[in-house]
């Protein structure tokens, strides 16, 4: 995607509360110092109870090239957050989660040090299962994985991760943990 092309789309501006109070265009609600908008991010796990993530796509204009969980993004102005996971899962990497739940939300200021972007969100979160064969984008997404918690740790320490990705896995840690069992590592 183009910046002019990034540009064009719209995000929620919202309150500390989540309410709506506006619009921006994508990248100007990303440029420094981040105008707070809704966001969401999805986990997805295998019926392993191992997590799905992804390595986002070289091209991208906002921390490409760096692993993060199975899909996140931006509702469209008046889209509900579960509508937009679903679509940007299907669209993202080409499959529809079996299973999908709302696992609450999270409010972060994150600098990106490479772009000097900034995410400054409301965050909801979901959680759910994935049965079907990848076919991700590859304009959206460089690689994909399954990783159990252990290999998780172990993959963060030494590869590069986005800003937001622990922030969002520790809020969606209960709702992980209901999902994959207490026996999951979660």
């Amino acid at each position: 995607m183009s910046n002019g092309a990034a540009e064009a789309i719209l995000l929620e501006l919202v309150d500390e509360s989540g309410t709506t109070i506006g619009t921006a265009e994508k990248l100007s609600a990303h440029q420094a110092p981040g105008q707070l908008h809704r966001a969401f991010s999805v986990f997805l796990f295998d019926e392993s109870g191992r997590l799905l993530i992804q390595r986002r796509a070289l091209g991208k204009y906002h921390s490409p090239g760096v692993w993060s969980n199975t899909c996140c993004g931006h509702p469209y102005p008046g889209e509900s957050p579960f509508a937009a996971s679903a679509r940007r899962t299907y669209e993202e990497l080409g499959v529809s989660p079996t299973l999908l739940a709302e696992a609450g939300t999270v409010r972060y200021n994150h600098p990106d040090p490479d772009s000097g972007l900034v995410e400054q969100e409301f965050n909801h979160l979901f959680v759910g299962l994935v049965r079907s064969p990848l076919r991700p984008d590859a304009g959206e997404v460089d690689d994909t994985a399954f990783v159990t918690a252990a290999e998780l740790a172990e993959r963060h320490s030494s590869a590069p991760f986005s800003s937001w990705f622990m922030t969002v896995l520790d809020a969606a840690r209960p709702a992980i943990k209901e999902l994959t069992g207490p026996h999951g590592g979660w």
